[in-house]
């Protein structure tokens, strides 16, 4: 069993620019009222939160998908494939990834087809999105990184 890894600076960084911060309450592209960084509990139409409660929820938020990550994975990681992985898990919401291709070629020992599998999930509605593309190319070069 690995020891648990913590998301990096890098890779927090890599989900604010990915997901942006807006205060107000907005329905993202799947229909669902999200404020902050990417944050849709207790987010009502209409209703407003500050920065630093945003920065917050992003905080608590993701500790969710760095569990996730250190419970799902039983290869060796590097930080930066540990840091796409949070972003990926964050952004697809708990449970993608548990049953996704890119974990079980992963957990196979094949990390090239693993990273291969990030652009697979570049659309919202049957339709390629060009923030979800550049944000699985963003996470398959972090993973790739040597």
């Amino acid at each position: 069993m690995n020891p648990p890894m913590q998301y990096s600076g890098t890779g927090l960084a890599l989900t604010k620019i990915a997901e942006g911060c807006r205060l107000l309450a907005y329905q993202d592209g799947g229909g669902v009222w999200t404020n902050g960084y990417g944050n849709t509990h207790g987010v009502v139409p209409g209703s407003t939160i500050t920065q630093e409660q945003a920065e917050a929820d992003l905080l608590a938020n993701i500790q969710n998908s760095v569990n996730d990550v250190n419970r799902l994975v039983t290869v060796p990681l590097t930080q930066g494939e540990f840091d796409a992985l949070v972003d990926f898990d964050y952004n697809l919401g708990r449970g993608n990834l548990a049953s996704s291709t890119l974990l079980k070629d992963l957990n196979a020992g094949n990390y090239a087809a693993a990273a291969e599998q990030f652009e697979a999930w570049d659309k919202c509605g049957g339709h390629v999105v060009a923030g979800l593309l550049r944000r699985r190319q963003a996470e398959e070069a972090e993973f790739s990184a040597t």
